[in-house]
């Protein structure tokens, strides 16, 4: 990026304008999941159904193996840190070498009086890590019930 002195004058507001416009990603405004550094926090969708709260987190090319899920009090954190090389021949001195490090971290607080958290089940299968979160007893919703009127 160049720094450049700008005057009060509509000549110089228009170049501006159009860095502004081209320097920006046209298909991402307004999306909410990119973090500070540019890069993308997985979405995640939460679901209530009659006996669990259902936690999908879109992480596609990654293993099982890559996650990490804490439950610590009432805090669930799903995480994650992978990081690749891409090395060239090793029979050369490297004239280029290239890290990648990718790590993210979402935290949620449950309620301890709503979910059974002995009972918390992930599975990870075709980018989707899924948690299933079951409510206890006492919170689920039970169906209508008619009283009698004496």
């Amino acid at each position: 990026m160049t720094i450049l002195k700008r005057n009060g004058n509509l000549q110089s507001q228009v170049p501006r304008l159009f860095d502004d416009f081209f320097n920006r990603d046209i298909f991402n405004w307004g999306l909410s999941n990119y973090s500070d550094t540019n890069t993308t926090i997985p979405a995640v969708n939460i679901k209530e159904t009659a006996d669990n709260y259902e936690v999908q987190v879109a992480a596609p090319g990654m293993t099982k193996s890559d996650f990490n899920v804490e439950l610590e009090g009432n805090t669930l954190t799903i995480s994650s840190e992978k990081q690749s090389e891409n090395e060239q021949n090793q029979d050369f001195r490297y004239t280029t070498k290239e890290f990648s490090y990718q790590s993210f971290s979402r935290t949620f607080t449950l309620q301890k009086e709503v979910v059974d958290t002995e009972k918390i089940r992930a599975t990870y299968e075709n980018g989707l890590l899924n948690l299933t979160i079951p409510k206890k007893e006492e919170a689920r919703k039970k169906g209508p019930r008619r009283i009698e009127i004496s």
